[in-house]
């Protein structure tokens, strides 16, 4: 492996990190491989049920549970990420990932990530137009039009992923090759680089907080109208299945964007690695898992449509 020097630092060109993972003993280790477990089956689960029942019903073909598919769909691979390789190195003796496996961790999570984000923006963006503006609403949001904020959605990802990537990976790295969590993180990778990370941290933080903001922005002057449309209706059950959904979407950007923000956007927000490990957990493996949960709990059609579909497959 080569060497530089750098001052009075040990500059090394990697091909492998370590993932420290959790302290603990092997007790400690066995049950956060099970709770590990536990939150990526019932997210796969759910995700992919979500998917199926979309797809499958026709009565669900409509622009919000386009959106929603959608956002099952990323959960699904941003959580696929990550659990996998958290979940081998529990057991491992070495807890080794290779160079290119960290970039490519670093990218697709970066990528599903941003995307994610950005959707639930669109998704209220999608409610908004619906309520406020129904007359509009089919010719606005048409197949096509989703389909391109859509795309939109991924571009951004794409963008965010290609800079963040790119400039984590031109930073040399000190003789440490210990990363101090479960995957490639990107505050995690830079504390262990030789230079200067100011660009890469101001970066990070002007990215992450644009995108928190325009689609917080999105959100509350979107649901802003929406109140007001909701308080002017004079059916108690139209009031009600407006609140449902609309509360169902808040819900998912709160846990989404509440956890987001301390590792990403607000420096210093977190005292200690270990602080932030946990926090990482949440927008990893626990909010891609209560999506599909708060959407079909809270979702009249989807539970009608998970009731249609049940009653389909046993009468084959």
């Amino acid at each position: 492996m080569p060497t530089l020097r750098n001052g009075n630092a040990s500059v090394v060109s990697l091909r492998e990190f370590v993932l420290v993972g959790f302290e603990g003993g092997l007790k400690i280790q066995v049950l956060l491989f099970a709770v590990f477990l536990t939150l990526y089956m019932v997210t796969v689960l759910g995700n992919l049920t979500m998917i199926v029942v979309i797809t499958l019903d026709a009565r669900l073909h409509s622009p919000m549970y386009f959106f929603l598919k959608n956002l099952s769909f990323l959960d699904l691979c941003y959580s696929s990420v990550i659990a996998p390789k958290a979940l081998s190195n529990f057991f491992s003796s070495t807890k080794i990932i290779t160079f290119a496996g960290c970039a490519t961790q670093l990218f697709f999570f970066a990528l599903l990530v941003t995307t994610d984000g950005l959707l639930l923006g669109v998704m209220a963006y999608d409610r908004f137009m619906a309520i406020c503006n129904p007359l509009r609403y089919p010719v606005t949001m048409c197949p096509s039009a989703c389909t391109r904020l859509v795309l939109g959605t991924y571009c951004g990802g794409c963008f965010n992923s290609i800079v963040q990537t790119s400039l984590a990976l031109r930073v040399p790295f000190c003789s440490s090759n210990h990363i101090n969590h479960y995957f490639c993180d990107l505050p995690s990778l830079l504390r262990i680089a030789c230079a200067n990370t100011a660009l890469n941290e101001l970066v990070m933080f002007g990215i992450c907080g644009l995108i928190i903001v325009g689609v917080t922005c999105v959100v509350l002057v979107s649901y802003g109208y929406i109140t007001v449309t909701i308080l002017r209706m004079r059916s108690a059950a139209g009031r009600h299945k407006v609140f449902s959904t609309c509360g169902s979407h808040m819900t998912a950007v709160t846990l989404f964007f509440g956890t987001v923000f301390v590792m990403y956007a607000q420096p210093g927000a977190i005292e200690s690695m270990e602080q932030g490990k946990v926090v990482s957990i949440f927008y990893t493996l626990v909010t891609p898992m209560l999506n599909p949960l708060i959407y079909s709990l809270r979702n009249k059609d989807v539970k009608e449509a998970l009731k249609r579909l049940g009653q389909k497959h046993a009468a084959t």
